[in-house]
This record gives C-alpha cells, structure tokens and sequence, in this order.
C-alpha cells in the first residue's frame, strides 16, 4: 500500500469514528422529552 493510500484511509477511519462519536455522546447528553401522563391528563373527565 503506497503513503497516499494509507493517508486516505487513517483520514477517513478517524473522520467516521469522530463522526460517529459525537452523535453517540449527543444521544446521551440530550434529555428525554416530557411525555404526558396519559392517566393525569383525563383525571377530570368522568369515568
């Protein structure tokens, strides 16, 4: 494998595990969104 090739390769391996990494750290950092409470939401209605 000739130099070029070789440096293609490393950049684009460390680009997509860089990529990779930072999504995979955004979808834990990011806080879950409040969902409603099915069951307070219809605690005034009649049964």
């Amino acid at each position: 494998m000739n130099t070029s090739a070789l440096v293609l390769m490393l950049t684009v391996q460390v680009t997509v595990a860089c990529v990779t990494g930072y999504f995979f750290w955004k979808v834990l950092k990011t806080p879950p969104k409040p969902e409603p409470d099915s069951y307070s939401d219809n605690d005034d209605d009649p049964r």
